[in-house]
């Protein structure tokens, strides 16, 4: 075995809406970057510093300070020992954008991460947040995303932290609404989150059984709609389920 002869410090932030799953990875950053067994086998000793409340975290800390400031706290793995029990984040959360072009504060953000001696900056969040990320890793930044969001609108991931357990939520919920749909003959519509991506009403639809589904990525046709509707009460149904996520729009129509 080689001993750890390098000393890395890494930062760890989280951005964005919360959704669960966002303190286990927390968690899990710091237990297999401290965990001393693999210390031996990288030879690198990490030190992890948490990020509070987003990219403002690295806005508003301030390296000179003889204490660590309050936007910045040593993570040790007694410390996040039991974070995996618990929702949301225990790092706080942000949507603050450094790049924002009415108030540039990206310089603020680079000299911090300087002056902190961060070889890494992990980031956990969403599209806004891992963009931050990209134009950081532009910049010279050594960073890692980890990507969260509910509605899984992120390019290049089969997962996201929060999709999952939206999905399960949705399920759940459709199938609380069936008996009240069906002793009533009502046609409930469930929306979802989805701007701009589809997948989550898809998946909740169908793994609930939804009779239709409508998603961003195919404008609908409310005559067709109407059209099934009718078509299933012909046919004897006496409820429908209808999922659409919240981009969703009629054609020549608007979300």
């Amino acid at each position: 075995m080689v001993r750890p002869g390098k000393k890395v410090r890494i930062g760890i932030l989280t951005g964005g809406g919360d959704c669960a799953g966002l303190n286990p990875a927390i968690k899990w950053v710091v237990k297999t970057a401290l965990d001393e067994r693999l210390q031996w086998e990288r030879g690198v000793q990490y030190e992890v510093l948490g990020i509070r409340d987003g990219w403002k975290g690295l806005i508003r800390a301030e390296p000179s300070s003889p204490e660590i400031p309050g936007y910045v706290v040593p993570l040790t793995q007694e410390m996040v020992r039991t974070w995996d029990r618990y929702g949301g984040t225990f790092l706080g959360t942000s949507r603050t954008n450094p790049y924002n072009p009415q108030n540039d504060q990206s310089r603020t953000v680079l000299d911090n991460i300087e002056k902190l001696g961060l070889g890494a900056v992990i980031a956990i969040g969403g599209e806004d947040t891992l963009g931050v990320a990209y134009r950081l890793s532009q910049e010279g930044v050594n960073v890692i995303g980890i990507p969260k969001t509910i509605d899984k609108d992120l390019p290049g991931t089969d997962y996201t932290l929060g999709f999952e357990t939206a999905l399960n939520v949705i399920t759940e919920e459709v199938d609380r609404l069936r008996t009240t749909a069906g002793s009533h003959k009502r046609l409930f519509v469930v929306e979802t989150m989805g701007r701009n991506a589809g997948w989550l009403a898809l998946e909740g639809g169908e793994s609930c059984g939804a009779f239709i589904i409508l998603i961003p990525e195919h404008d609908f046709s409310v005559a067709k709609v109407c059209e099934l509707v009718r078509e299933g009460r012909r046919g004897g149904a006496r409820y429908e389920i209808i999922v659409v996520a919240e981009g969703a729009k009629p054609e020549g129509g608007r979300e």
